[in-house]
């Protein structure tokens, strides 16, 4: 005689976490900030600092990495460190001293990139390759190197900063808009392969960012046009774009994974 058992489907679902930290409270998290020294990177690495974060600013000006360092609260014990993110041995040697000086990365945002612009008619081999460089490759580069740490330690929150570049085509941005487009598919590879191994991978898309540089380049008729062109009829604060990486690399968003969230003002939306 066989007897059969019915399977106790309720037992194999597999629970989350009973509470959710709300708070953005990075104490006793190590994060590193690529592109750190200066603009939305800058913000970045404020922003988590201020909420107990030991921040590690990349950039590849190494001065302007250990003077942004060194201006952040001092409770976040943060570090400086030079690195080229179109140089994989500059990369894995960055990447090593981190570790070396933290004994972890629990964060990690990607935010070096750069925006060389021109028709794509007469967009040079040389500027399409360094855009593609630094901004895609140069992403992957970083992510690999550290989310081995985090696959190791068993947890890592990973925000790439993509951009409203790669949902639209916009005039002059041939590169940038795919290698930004590129970032975003990247992400979701990583996001794909990593969720299940404890580290989410994200991305951020900003708008134009009132940086000293989005200031500079927009400041304009074409800005004031672009500006037009958004529905809450504004650029964002290098801070607005901080507010979405704290969420993305905090706890509240364990659940959040492959998405790219658009701090875009409803540009793309049209």
């Amino acid at each position: 005689m066989t007897t059969s058992t019915t399977p106790d489907f309720a037992a194999a679902l597999r629970p989350g976490p009973d509470t959710v930290d709300l708070t953005n409270d990075f104490t006793g998290r190590t994060a590193v900030v690529t592109g750190g020294a200066s603009g939305i990177g800058n913000a970045i690495a404020r922003a988590l600092a201020a909420r107990g974060a030991r921040v590690a600013i990349v950039d590849v000006r190494a001065d302007g990495a250990t003077t942004a360092a060194a201006d952040l609260p001092a409770a976040g014990l943060p570090a400086g460190f030079g690195c080229d993110v179109t140089d994989e041995t500059s990369v894995a040697r960055t990447v090593a001293d981190v570790v070396a000086h933290f004994g972890r990365v629990d964060v990690l945002v990607n935010c070096a990139g750069i925006a060389a612009l021109a028709p794509a008619d007469e967009l040079s081999a040389e500027t399409w390759s360094r855009t593609i460089d630094v901004n895609l490759t140069g992403t992957f580069r970083v992510a690999q190197a550290v989310g081995r740490h985090m696959l190791a330690a068993g947890y890592g929150r990973v925000v790439n900063i993509a951009s409203q570049a790669a949902h639209v085509g916009i005039d002059g941005h041939a590169a940038y808009c795919a290698s930004k487009a590129g970032v975003i598919g990247l992400t979701r590879v990583l996001a794909l392969e990593w969720g299940g191994r404890g580290v989410t991978v994200n991305t951020v898309s900003p708008t134009v960012v009132l940086t000293d540089l989005g200031r500079a380049a927009w400041a304009n008729e074409n800005g004031i046009r672009h500006q037009d062109e958004i529905p809450t009829g504004r650029f964002a604060t290098p801070d607005e774009i901080a507010a979405a990486v704290l969420f993305l690399a905090g706890e509240s968003s364990a659940m959040v994974n492959g998405a790219d969230l658009r701090v875009d003002g409803g540009f793309t939306i049209r």
